[in-house]
């Protein structure tokens, strides 16, 4: 009986004593220092390494499809120039581009590097950097060559001159590039105007020539013929000099016959390329004959804007050196037959 009464007595105490017991302490907060270092470590982690940006040169000289421009360039002697902190606005013709030139005209240029090939390298860029959103149908822009380049933009196609931009908006770290598939021409005014402030050439014409790099049978038959003397000397001479490719197009054995005859038909087929004084482009008319050093005259015919020498085609006019002038052909030219 007593058991009985006690037992509602001790269930009574054991539910107090639950209800008052202290709750599960809660586990410890990370000390606040500890907190502070996770936090400037996540800070400090270095970031993923970004690629640094290549200039303008790198730039092409990477893309592969600007060897002409590169050398161009280097021949100019504007790396330096267009590696500067710019920024620059470059319109660069791609090796096609150049390619689609008339025969000749890159060796003729090259040999000129201060002069004509300079201002027509500069005239494909402009200063400051002008991104494709930037331009507008009819804008012109200066360029550093110091004529303007006009923009049209029409059915989503953006034109430089008559040059199309096949690509745009090539980033490098100092200016950006727009790639076109054509080459842009100076206005002839300014062109003749930066040839005369040019300074005078210094090479003869043996020399200009051997900088070309497209002469190389020429000037080893002038060597062999004994006429490097007269070709260097003061002159001032006018040389139809034909390129490698015209020599290669005389039928099989026919070089390897001339070198083998060096003071008969060689001398006599190389002086009948060159005339004496210097007769430029502007100079020819249809139609005129120039006595030749060999002693027959070349015939020079004028029509549709061609240049020929007897049967030949004059690729590149007017390639001055400090003793006279070269004109480039595509053929070798034959004196009459005795």
């Amino acid at each position: 009986m007593k058991l009985a009464k006690l037992f509602p007595l001790l269930l009574v105490i054991v539910l107090l004593a639950a209800a008052c017991a202290p709750a599960a302490a809660p586990a410890p907060a990370a000390p606040e220092a500890a907190t502070e270092a996770a936090t400037e470590a996540a800070v400090e982690a270095p970031a993923a390494a970004m690629p640094e940006m290549a200039d303008i040169v790198d730039t092409a000289v990477s893309a592969g499809s600007f060897n002409t421009l590169v050398a161009a360039i280097e021949a100019a002697g504007l790396v330096d120039t267009l590696k500067g902190e710019g920024p620059f606005t470059v319109f660069a013709p791609t090796d096609e581009a150049f390619a689609a030139l008339p025969a000749g005209t890159v060796e003729a240029l090259l040999a000129d590097p201060e002069g004509q090939l300079t201002q027509i390298l500069l005239y494909h860029v402009v200063p400051g950097k002008v991104m494709s959103t930037d331009l507008s149908d009819g804008m012109t822009a200066d360029t550093v060559q110091g004529s303007p380049v006009t923009f049209t933009i029409a059915d989503g196609v953006v034109k430089v001159n008559d040059a199309t931009v096949v690509t745009a908006d090539i980033e490098a770290s100092n200016g950006v590039i727009h790639v076109i598939d054509a080459i842009i021409m100076p206005p002839a005014e300014d062109a003749m105007a930066s040839e005369a402030e040019a300074a005078a050439p210094v090479g003869n014409i043996a020399e200009v020539a051997a900088a070309a790099g497209n002469f190389t049978t020429l000037l080893a038959a002038v060597e062999a013929a004994g006429l490097v003397d007269e070709l260097t000397s003061e002159g001032p001479f006018t040389v139809f000099a034909p390129t490698d490719e015209a020599f290669a197009a005389l039928p099989a054995g026919t070089v390897d016959t001339l070198l083998a005859d060096p003071e008969g038909a060689l001398r006599d087929i190389l002086l009948y390329h060159v005339v004496a004084g210097k007769v430029m482009s502007g100079d020819l008319s249809d139609g005129m004959t120039a006595n030749t050093l060999q002693g027959a005259p070349v015939t020079i015919s004028l029509a549709d804007g061609a240049v020929k020498v007897n049967d030949s085609n004059v690729v590149a006019a007017d390639v001055e050196a400090s003793n006279g002038v070269i004109h480039v052909i595509d053929a070798v030219l034959m004196p009459p037959a005795q």
